[in-house]
């Protein structure tokens, strides 16, 4: 099969997701400058939530650029990406519900959502490897994982961390969206050498 419905279903889902967490966003009653900065919490989770789908978009949008097929499991892995993919917004809601983020289970379950994703997008890859040769480019790209493991690294200390520090749990979550909004320039070169 060719990857171009998968494709399409994976964006109408991720902008779904994105426009479920907009519709979140409630403008404040009145029009002051300190009712404005009472819904700052909801803005400031919808902005990182909407950083992570972003990220999520653009690396999925590049595997399947240098992928040729895909197969039913294929089918199913990115399904699994999707599910974890599209609790974001449950999650969003609720951080952000919580005013100062100062209540760990909220901190907490996002962060567990955020690796789930992660675990979900690297079993994607590994599908996509499988089912190509040994000359896929992205079995060459993957090869260095250190970002990947920084990621989990951070998500598996400030999931727990929540429940000691909320801010230092938040701060490890913006961390990881830092450290992946810089594109990958290998596959970016790569890319453009496949389509040159």
């Amino acid at each position: 099969m060719r990857t171009g419905r998968l494709e399409a279903f994976s964006d109408g889902v991720l902008a779904i997701v994105i426009t479920i967490m907009v519709l979140e966003l409630k403008a404040p009653e009145d029009t002051t400058f300190q009712s404005l900065l009472s819904v700052a919490p909801v803005f400031i989770s919808y902005v990182l939530s909407f950083i992570y789908i972003g990220i999520y978009w653009n690396n999925h949008h590049h595997l399947f650029q240098i992928s040729h097929k895909v197969s039913g499991t294929v089918l199913w892995a990115n399904l699994h990406l999707l599910f974890w993919l599209s609790l974001i917004p449950f999650t969003t809601s609720w951080l952000g519900e919580n005013e100062h983020y100062d209540e760990a289970l909220p901190v907490a379950t996002y962060g567990f959502v955020l690796l789930m994703s992660a675990i979900a997008y690297f079993i994607l890859e590994r599908t996509l490897i499988k089912n190509h040769d040994e000359n896929y480019l992205l079995a060459l790209l993957t090869a260095n994982k250190v970002k990947d493991y920084v990621s989990s690294t951070f998500y598996i200390g400030a999931i727990p961390l929540a429940f000691v520090n909320t801010w230092l749990a938040i701060v490890c979550y913006a961390i990881v969206a830092l450290i992946w909004l810089v594109p990958d320039k290998n596959m970016e070169t790569l890319i453009d050498e496949v389509e040159a």
